[in-house]
């Protein structure tokens, strides 16, 4: 089925995604590089739901015209990245995957690497994919994201809240400063007492 919702003109790729597209046939690349050869268009969609991500039009001038499978909402990220300018940083990209009716367990399991990564100091893009008629789900969708929020909170803070990029619900979060731990503080409150009734015994 050919996706043919429109974003808005403001948020609209240079890139041509899904439903943008116009050739009738296109040449197909998997996700993970594989070449699927000349599908129809509508094929090539079908392609890409599958998979839940999407189809994105990397070389319209070919004959036909080259199209692969990929998150997109991922690429834009990581080509904003660059633009940004070739810093030297150790900070790195890490992406947990979810689906909407992820068991409770494996939420559980996926939340733990994600907080191992904030704790390396690393972002997470936190992406929950949705594939065919699971786009009926998208509040539920919505409120495992809240959900996960919620459980990183304490690691975690959002760099970029949720939205929905292609046919995924995606939310970048950031480690968290640490302020001082309380004990540290604690200690530097005694200290800074015991200084001032030194001085006041001295002055006495």
């Amino acid at each position: 089925m050919i996706d043919n919702r429109r974003p808005s003109p403001s948020s609209s790729p240079k890139l041509k995604i899904n439903g943008f597209i116009r050739a009738k046939e296109v040449r197909v690349i998997a996700d993970d590089g594989t070449q699927l050869g000349i599908l129809s268009l509508r094929d090539a969609q079908a392609k890409a739901d599958e998979t839940g991500l999407d189809l994105v039009e990397v070389a319209p001038t070919a004959n036909p015209p080259v199209c692969r499978i990929m998150d997109f909402g991922k690429y834009k990220y990581e080509q904003s990245k660059k633009e940004q300018g070739g810093k030297a940083h150790a900070t790195q990209l890490k992406e947990v995957q979810l689906r909407p009716f992820t068991c409770q367990h494996d939420l559980e399991f996926k939340i733990r690497h994600a907080k191992e990564f904030l704790e390396a100091k690393h972002k997470v893009r936190i992406a929950l994919l949705f594939r065919g008629r699971e786009m009926m789900f998208y509040e539920k969708g919505r409120e495992t994201m809240g959900r996960i929020e919620q459980m990183l909170i304490e690691v975690g803070q959002l760099e970029s809240p949720v939205k929905k990029e292609g046919r995924n619900l995606v939310m970048i979060v950031t480690p968290k400063a640490h302020s001082a731990p309380k004990k540290v503080k604690e200690e530097k409150r005694e200290g800074k007492k015991e200084e001032k009734n030194e001085t006041k015994t001295e002055n006495a």
